[in-house]
């Protein structure tokens, strides 16, 4: 079967909802009490704002709140898919990346960052951020954080900056793998946890048994499509970036070519 689909989607979350799993936002998250067996589902959308809507409408069916991180690249930055997921009572957070935008100039990435901050907020009373990889910058969005507090934004949580991850299990869909970690540049985390999974099927299994941590954030992208053409060309994409990005890593001819094209991809569509 064909997985990272809707209904591969679907599958998970009634899995966590018949284990016994409560469903919280990450603002939620932040500022609630987290006993018992609690999960939350966060969406990078860095591209493909359409198939953000539809697992947003998926979650909403199933009685689901989540959390979706928005960049402001118009692949993601989409109005109208902000306002319907808000609507359909999610929370809209600002997917930053101020400082590689800024080549490392923090006095400019902060005021790039207030005034990101203020246009989401049109949307959506944001309280939480979370950092863009920004795999082909040198610049590490997090250090904005090295000189500035997050409270002073009214702002509650970053996952990276303030989720213990001994004590939540992290799982990440990065390179349209479950275990495509090795792909990642920036999301990685230091976890306590000794459990790995290749595929959705799998995860679902050892939440039936009940082997399953109690505690978990789960990063799911966008990339998640029935649409079987889309399916198959993401998957291509994805396959071909991965070893690329594993290629560029002792080239620097390849480096160099391939973050040209990253570049080139987000400022020309």
């Amino acid at each position: 079967m064909r997985d990272f689909t809707l209904k591969s989607y679907k599958t998970l979350l009634l899995a966590f909802q018949q284990a016994g799993y409560r469903f919280l936002t990450f603002e939620e998250w932040m500022t609630a009490s987290n006993e018992g067996r609690t999960v939350v589902m966060r969406h990078d959308v860095d591209e493909l704002a359409g198939n953000a809507l539809k697992m947003a409408r998926l979650e909403h069916a199933l009685g689901v709140r989540a959390t979706y991180f928005f960049r402001v690249v118009k692949q993601s930055n989409v109005p109208e898919v902000i306002k319907q997921i808000v609507a359909l009572g999610h929370e809209v957070g600002y997917h930053y990346e101020d400082l590689a935008l800024a080549e490392g100039d923090v006095k400019k990435a902060m005021v790039s960052f207030e005034k990101n901050l203020e246009y989401f907020r049109s949307y959506y009373p944001v309280k939480s951020v979370c950092m863009h990889g920004s795999s082909t910058s040198k610049y590490d969005n997090r250090l904005l954080w090295k000189e500035h507090q997050l409270s002073d934004y009214g702002l509650v949580g970053e996952p990276y900056l303030t989720v213990d991850f001994n004590k939540v299990f992290y799982m990440t869909d990065t390179g349209y793998a479950w275990d495509g970690g090795k792909y990642a540049t920036r999301d990685v985390v230091e976890s306590g946890f000794d459990l790995h999974f290749h595929t959705t099927r799998q995860i679902v299994q050892c939440i039936k048994e009940e082997n399953f941590p109690k505690q978990v954030l789960v990063l799911a992208h966008t990339l998640w499509t029935d649409n079987v053409v889309q399916w198959h060309w993401l998957h291509c994409r994805e396959f071909f970036r991965n070893n690329v990005k594993q290629w560029a890593k002792t080239n620097k001819f390849v480096a160099i070519i391939y973050n040209r094209l990253v570049q080139w991809y987000w400022k020309k569509r």
